[in-house]
């Protein structure tokens, strides 16, 4: 099975590389994801570069990180755990006591055996993760006055880029589903993984289909790297994307869960519901003032593209979360096929969902079609005046918001006499 490959995958080749917003680690990753998609196109966008109202930052890499007692032992030590790092630390080598070492410590009391994930991407900081159960023990075993070296050997490259993947499976119609999903974390398997994993086993499932529509695949850095993308293809997006998902968290067996787009009410929203209940799957609907993974960016005023996002366990909402306990035994291969079948229902109901889009400003001049009486006398006489009413009726529905579905509900015709309007408009190039 699909699945059961690319988990393998995740957890035997992936897993452990250190992957941040920048660097060497996102570049591996994408390279190994590449080896088994041919497909995958590997981009980059330079460090500096202004999207929007953020900036690209440096490229950040490292090459070693630890914490050794006076008597040279490694206590704490990035090359057994990326997490140990606080993600994008600046360059340290200097002595300092146990109390000075303490405030560069951080870990979550409420979950003593779990390195937690912090990062400082914008902010010069350094600093190290561990569980509090093993910070308890350097506080017992060590006196305030003992010394400790803290040497982080990181760097910033200005001159280097920010990289993210991209797959397109092309279809008869412009019209993309777009779904995305992030490659940033280090050393968690939900939280980062199951979106990457799910992804590549929708494409090898989606690759061999003879597609209505185009699907667009990313793998990108969270927050910037979706920024960075809606700022570099925006016009392309607003005139394409119909619909789509972000995938995230997908992998384990506690709960299924979703988020709608803003108002809840796209086509990317009514197709997740439908196939939520043709599987027959019990899922929690958070609203989209709980937000927190790029939905937030596809949704933004001005960008407004319909895309919802799809979980099992929502992101903040389960135990393991943004910790070294995130790891694959919470994420399962069954975990990972039961998001992949939602999100593959989805795909699949949104694909066959014809969306009318209107093709021209403000309202055609039907007269010159032969779609409207030129004397408005005999119009207001005429018995295609019913006709004529629900094809205007139609077009103002055809904003590649509505299938044929919802503009049937909304016109108040029936969806077969809907689907006539749809041909008859199509014909004359009124409509995609």
């Amino acid at each position: 099975m699909t699945i059961n490959k690319y988990y393998s995958l995740g957890k035997n080749k992936l897993f452990g590389i250190n992957r941040s917003i920048t660097g060497q680690g996102v570049r591996q990753s994408l390279g190994i994801i590449k080896k088994e998609l041919k497909l995958l196109k590997i981009k980059k966008i330079n460090c500096g570069t202004k999207v929007f109202d953020w900036k690209i930052p440096n490229e950040w890499n490292v090459k070693n990180a630890y914490i050794k007692d006076n008597k040279k032992f490694k206590k704490i030590d990035y090359k057994n755990n990326n997490l140990h790092l606080i993600g994008y630390s600046t360059p340290v080598n200097r002595i300092l006591n146990k109390q000075t070492l303490f405030k560069h410590l951080h870990t979550i009391k409420k979950k003593p055996n779990a390195i937690p994930y912090i990062t400082s991407y914008y902010k010069k900081y350094w600093g190290f993760c561990i569980s509090e159960k093993q910070k308890q023990r350097i506080n017992k075993i060590y006196k305030n006055k003992d010394k400790f070296r803290a040497l982080i050997n990181s760097n910033f490259n200005p001159n280097g880029f920010l990289n993210y993947g991209e797959l397109v499976l092309k279809g008869k119609s412009k019209q993309e589903i777009l779904i995305s999903t992030y490659i940033c974390h280090p050393s968690m398997a939900n939280n980062e993984l199951s979106g990457p994993i799910v992804s590549m086993a929708l494409i090898n499932h989606f690759k061999r289909k003879k597609l209505d529509k185009t699907l667009r695949f990313l793998f990108i850095p969270e927050t910037i790297g979706s920024i960075a993308y809606i700022n570099k293809n925006f016009n392309y997006l607003k005139s394409n994307v119909i619909g789509g998902y972000n995938l995230s968290c997908i992998g384990d067996e506690k709960n299924h869960s979703c988020m709608l787009t803003k108002y809840g009410d796209t086509i990317s929203d009514y197709s997740l519901l439908e196939a939520y209940k043709k599987l027959k799957i019990k899922f929690i609907k958070y609203p989209f003032l709980k937000r927190g993974s790029d939905e937030r960016q596809f949704n933004s005023p001005g960008v407004d593209l319909p895309i919802a996002s799809i979980f099992r366990s929502k992101y903040g909402e389960y135990y393991e979360y943004h910790t070294s306990l995130d790891d694959f035994k919470l994420v399962t291969i069954k975990g990972l096929k039961g998001g992949f079948k939602v999100a593959k229902t989805s795909i699949e109901i949104l694909l066959k969902k014809i969306i009318p889009k209107n093709l021209i400003l403000c309202e055609p001049q039907m007269g010159r079609r032969k779609l409207y009486p030129t004397l408005s006398g005999v119009y207001s006489q005429s018995k295609q005046k019913k006709l004529v009413r629900s094809m205007m009726d139609f077009l103002q529905y055809a904003d590649g918001k509505n299938d044929l579905k919802n503009i049937s509900n909304r016109i108040g015709v029936s969806l077969k006499n809907t689907k006539k309007l749809y041909n008859q408009l199509k014909k004359h190039k009124l409509v995609i």
